[in-house]
């Protein structure tokens, strides 16, 4: 009966080891966020050039642990280089754009996905006649208030 015992401790530590506890407790249910009410137009980010508009889609979402954008990227515009301080996803939705990560640059279109590495220097080119249109996901350092 002893090692029965022993044996379910272990299997729940094992079982919390893979699956740890979020960094503090959701807030609420689910949300649906419609983009429309995320959006705003802006030059791009780091010094970048041109215009864009973006959707801070996740910026609706109170007590949230990461980050999840939408950024079109219209003709001649870019985001700057810049070091970024944890992994990062671009995801193209459609256009053509040109992103650098440590010195190489490489084309992107519709249906390609660049996954950045923490400490990268990172940045992307609209390139073209159409918009880039990006999706934008990394984790934050710590849950929002």
């Amino acid at each position: 009966m002893l090692s029965l015992a022993f044996a379910a401790v272990l299997l729940s530590t094992s079982v919390q080891e893979l699956h740890p506890a979020p960094a503090s407790p959701p807030m609420g249910v689910g949300l649906v966020i419609h983009e429309a009410d995320t959006m705003v137009r802006q030059p791009p980010p780091h010094n970048g050039m041109g215009m864009s508009t973006a959707y801070r889609i996740s910026g609706m979402a109170p007590n949230r642990s990461m980050e999840f954008r939408k950024r079109i990227m219209h003709p001649g515009s870019s985001i700057g280089l810049h070091v970024i301080a944890h992994d990062e996803v671009y995801h193209v939705v459609s256009g053509e754009g040109d992103v650098t990560t440590d010195g190489v640059t490489t084309r992107m279109k519709a249906g390609d996905t660049a996954y950045l590495y923490d400490g990268g220097n990172v940045g992307i080119q609209q390139m073209g006649e159409d918009d880039l249109v990006l999706i934008i996901a990394y984790p934050l350092a710590r849950r929002t208030d």
